[in-house]
């Protein structure tokens, strides 16, 4: 995720509350989440491998 977007609503992320990690399953995909789509569990998926979280 070159420019920190949300891997949900694409938003850019810069607040506090953000995080950046990389996938649960792979390894190697990076999962942006907003604030808002954290609080509101919105699902995100790893483009490197297809894994959907929460």
């Amino acid at each position: 995720m070159p420019d920190n977007r949300c891997s949900s609503c694409g938003v850019v992320m810069q607040r506090k509350g953000t995080a950046i990690f990389k996938c649960p399953a792979c390894g190697e995909g990076t999962i942006g989440r907003c604030t808002q789509c954290r609080d509101q569990s919105v699902p995100y998926k790893c483009e490197a491998c297809g894994f959907e979280g929460p």
